[in-house]
């Protein structure tokens, strides 16, 4: 299991499109991926989970991978994340 801290730094982020993306980006993986913000965990492969987390810019959350590919599952999110996707 793989954990790290990022902090939420998407243009846009009111947005649907940036939640689906994250989605997106963590169904590419077989390793179990998690969001967690505060008190809570959300699959990060569930848009509905997704949406319900109501993440914002500037917000500092954990993504938690568990499998073969956790790795690079994290990396890839923490990089659509933390960066400035224009």
């Amino acid at each position: 299991m793989l954990n790290k801290k990022c902090t939420v730094n998407i243009p846009q982020f009111d947005e649907a499109r940036p939640v689906a993306e994250i989605v997106q980006t963590a169904s590419q993986f077989d390793s179990s991926i998690y969001l967690i913000s505060g008190t809570k965990k959300i699959n990060a492969k569930s848009i509905m989970g997704m949406m319900s987390l109501g993440l914002c810019n500037d917000e500092e959350i954990e993504i938690e991978a568990d499998g073969s590919d956790e790795e690079t599952a994290v990396e890839a999110l923490v990089d659509y994340i933390s960066q400035d996707n224009k």
